[in-house]
């Protein structure tokens, strides 16, 4: 396969779960905003949102104070952003044009649909109970694609650099967003466990749709340090740090057998899987979440960096 085409089928799923992140933690902060201020904290949620998309000097530039309303407008639609929700969902269309004939029929008609459905959207005019609806609808086009490529592609290389951009995405956010929670949405006075923390990780939990799966594994309350080991390093949750790694070690391996050759991409992916999996939330709360999480992401951009230099470029 041309390296182009690998390059546009990894980035297509880049870009929709991008957007998919970006719907999620909004809807986190217009669920956190929408508490009373006794179990919402004083913190500003919405500056949260700017803070885990990691595009505050873009904001600033463009709109200074971090209101409900400028965060909404630069997050979902705003030229001044190039990594809106619209622009996501953009640039992952021009990505499933560029590759038509390597995705299925389904795949493209639902990028081609969400596509469609943003460019009529008007946030001027747009409710609360709108943007609600607006937000899971993105949230559903990126568990339509997922779906839809996992059903109907031929398990190729085609497949393999497809799913490679959607575990490398899904880390990156996910490492975020546990990482604002402490840093940004729980108050310095605030201690760890008390009553704002827990509203705070249940909404967080509900964000990624592992509020349940939550109580199936610990079946006791919402607590701080079990949602961080679960989102970390249960790989039962299949948006958790170490089930990301351990798919982007199998799509590489099967990508490494069908080019007769392993390379930095593989090492660096099994690196950092075997330090996930020789670990424990104990040791890492011990060290520093913030810590942790922040080399996490670090080791994830250079195996992104590792996967282009090795096969995109």
């Amino acid at each position: 396969m041309l390296s182009r085409m690998a390059d546009n089928l990894y980035w297509l799923s880049r870009y929709v779960e991008r957007a998919e992140n970006l719907a999620r933690i909004l809807d986190v902060a217009h669920r956190l905003a929408s508490l009373p201020s006794s179990y919402a904290g004083t913190t500003n949620e919405w500056a949260s949102v700017i803070s885990t998309a990691a595009c505050e000097d873009a904001f600033q530039a463009a709109y200074g104070e971090a209101t409900q309303a400028n965060v909404i407008a630069f997050i979902v639609d705003s030229e001044a952003n190039p990594a809106s929700i619209k622009a996501c969902l953009e640039i992952a269309r021009t990505n499933a044009r560029a590759v038509r004939t390597a995705i299925t029929t389904e795949m493209w008609e639902i990028i081609n649909d969400a596509w469609n459905d943003m460019r009529r959207v008007n946030l001027r005019s747009m409710t609360s109970s709108e943007l609600s609806a607006f937000l899971s609808r993105v949230r559903e086009t990126s568990l339509r694609f997922d779906g839809a490529a996992y059903r109907t592609m031929l398990r190729t290389d085609h497949y393999w650099f497809q799913r490679l951009g959607t575990f490398i995405e899904r880390a990156d956010n996910m490492a975020r967003l546990i990482d604002v929670k402490y840093h940004v949405l729980l108050p310095e006075q605030e201690p760890v466990g008390g009553g704002l923390d827990y509203f705070q990780w249940a909404s967080l939990l509900r964000s990624v749709n592992a509020l349940t799966s939550y109580h199936w594994i610990y079946r006791e309350s919402v607590q701080p340090w079990l949602v961080a080991d679960f989102l970390i390093l249960r790989a039962e949750q299949p948006r958790s740090l170490i089930s990301c790694y351990r798919a982007l070690n199998q799509y590489l391996d099967e990508i490494a057998e069908a080019y007769g050759r392993q390379g930095p991409a593989q090492r660096l992916a099994r690196a950092t899987t075997a330090r996930l999996s020789n670990t424990d939330i104990k040791t890492i709360f011990g060290n520093g979440l913030h810590e942790y999480l922040t080399e996490f992401i670090a080791d994830n951009n250079r195996l992104g960096s590792a996967i282009t230099q090795q096969y995109l470029s």
